[in-house]
């Protein structure tokens, strides 16, 4: 029988279905979390074949000590994870202690985690990144502003989803950032034009994938956290076959084996420096799945069960789990304290056959997905926008919108 850790299998929430789906698999899961057994909801205690409280799971020495814990009382670690981007750095370290076989460990983070180090594997995978200067003082930021114009993106290199990220248009603005700024590693690019696409995928040990799908983001992740906008994205019914391409050559280049990753990409919009319109750009790699309910989304999508599929990689490396029927799958996020066109009692209504769920976001991931969430799948593109429509639509464009009828 395996052995597999899962490192904070509560949150988020919607994890413990890959502890079930490893326990029905015949793997022993092995939990490791900061929040207290009795407060594990039902599913999850019964997905675990053990529970091993820490008081933070910042705490290395204690986290480590769980796993040696487990490793005594069960012998040989064959998996650990967390499927979790603030994790990734200590589920490596946790691997590289315990020689854990498969998986990511300290050597490979430079390339995983900073993007800085992610860029010289895109340019062997032969797809276009941004250009790029580490943030030191004015004048360098000034000469690299030069070449490649106003405006600029500053973010933490190595950082986790929109957070530290800042758009930059003007000199003073520069200013401001590099006042604000703490002398942590930061990467400044130039902006690149483009809406967001996805490379959504598991990989087996051989470094093949045993399923791929893909998303769109019209309204970009820092937008939504900087401007304290609604948030949008969907799962695509097809994935396009560039997508599939440049996803494909870049978990080659990055040696992505036996994982559930998230690869992001800018369709280009319009011509410009790095390409023409319509070519895929690299933007990151993810090495987890996408956050929040995404994989919800995908099974929705899709008619199938990835933390199945997650799981019998892990458990075989190989699944036969199927997919059925193929839909777009839309997350809408509306943020509290905007009057909105259709209330949601309207949206219930009209949208109530093509809703998925309907709940409130944890306030760990309000931020970057709004307050009130919903979930609904479309056949075509044309009913997947009318909802876009509806539900983001506010009252004062509402009334500007008739107006302009008038």
């Amino acid at each position: 029988m395996k052995n597999a850790i899962f490192i904070s299998p509560n949150f988020p929430e919607n994890y413990w279905h890959f502890c079930h789906e490893l326990k029905h698999n015949g793997v022993q899961v092995l939990g490791v979390g900061d929040e207290a057994y009795e407060r594990l909801r039902p599913e999850l205690r019964e997905s675990l074949t053990e529970y091993y409280r820490v008081g933070s799971l910042e705490n290395y020495d204690e986290v480590y000590r769980a796993v040696a814990f487990f490793a005594f009382r069960y012998g040989r670690i064959d998996f650990l994870e967390s499927n979790n981007e603030y994790w990734l750095e200590q589920d490596a370290a946790l691997r590289t202690d315990f020689n854990v076989p498969r998986g990511f460990r300290n050597e490979d983070m430079r390339r995983i985690k900073f993007k800085s180090g992610m860029k010289e594997y895109y340019r062997r995978a032969g797809i276009a990144t941004a250009r790029y200067h580490m943030v030191d003082e004015l004048a360098g930021c000034r000469a690299f502003i030069k070449k490649v114009g106003y405006p600029v993106i500053a973010k933490p290199d190595n950082g986790v989803g929109a957070n530290g990220t800042w758009r930059i248009e003007n000199d003073e603005r520069l200013q401001q950032f590099l006042l604000a700024w703490d002398g942590s590693p930061y990467i400044m690019e130039e902006f690149i034009r483009g809406e967001i696409v996805s490379y959504d995928a598991i990989y087996d040990s051989k470094g093949a994938p045993i399923f791929e799908t893909g998303n769109v983001t019209p309204i970009p992740v820092m937008d939504i956290v900087n401007n304290n906008d609604n948030s949008f994205f969907y799962i695509v019914r097809e994935l396009p076959e560039d997508v599939r391409a440049a996803g494909r050559a870049t978990a080659k280049s990055f040696d992505v084996r036996s994982r559930f990753i998230h690869f992001e990409f800018f369709r280009l919009s319009e011509d410009q420096p790095i390409g023409k319109k319509g070519e895929i750009v690299a933007l990151e790699v993810n090495m987890r799945p996408s956050g929040g309910f995404t994989p919800d989304m995908i099974n929705f999508a899709h008619s199938t069960n990835v933390y199945k599929i997650w799981a019998d990689m892990v458990a075989y490396d190989v699944s036969e789990m199927s997919s059925g029927n193929h839909n777009y799958c839309a997350f809408a996020g509306r943020r509290d304290g905007k009057r909105f066109a259709l209330s949601h009692e309207e949206i219930v209504e009209k949208y109530g056959a093509s809703l998925r769920l309907v709940c409130r976001m944890p306030d760990a991931l309000s931020g970057a997905m709004g307050n009130q969430a919903y979930l609904a799948t479309f056949p075509t593109h044309a009913a997947l926008e009318r909802f876009r429509r509806d539900i983001l639509r506010t009252k004062s464009e509402n009334r500007r919108e008739k107006k302009a009828e008038k």
